[in-house]
């Protein structure tokens, strides 16, 4: 059984910061990209950055600059941290993962998702 799950949002002003944090835990044999997704009601769930393994990073244009994401892998554990957040940038972030339990002898990744956790960001 694996579990993610997301911590750290919250009410902010717009200029402010929040980091959030994703744990990963369970029957963990290797976990491939990290990502975050951002999701605003009636809107599709879109992604805001993602992390693999070895530090490449990836981030949709509206965060660039002002948003990074980070990996401690040792730890299972993947962060976003927000700077100069916008009103734009308010939703429900959940956290992905690529990861392998372990349940077969070959490499097999499957996807898991966090339960999210809401940040809101007033103007």
């Amino acid at each position: 059984q694996v579990q993610l799950v997301e911590s750290g949002g919250g009410l902010v002003q717009a200029g402010g910061s929040l980091t959030l944090s994703c744990v990963a835990s369970g029957t963990i044999k290797r976990i491939r990209a990290m990502a975050w997704y951002r999701q605003v009601p009636g809107k599709q769930r879109e992604l805001v950055a993602s992390a693999g393994r070895g530090g490449v990073t990836n981030y949709s244009d509206s965060v660039t600059g002002r948003f990074t994401i980070s990996r401690d892998n040792a730890k299972n554990t993947a962060y976003l941290r927000m700077v100069t957040l916008k009103p734009e940038d308010t939703g429900v972030y959940y956290c992905n993962a690529e990861i392998d339990s372990g349940k077969y002898d070959a490499a097999a990744y499957d996807p898991y998702w966090g339960q999210g956790t809401q940040v809101t960001v007033s103007s």
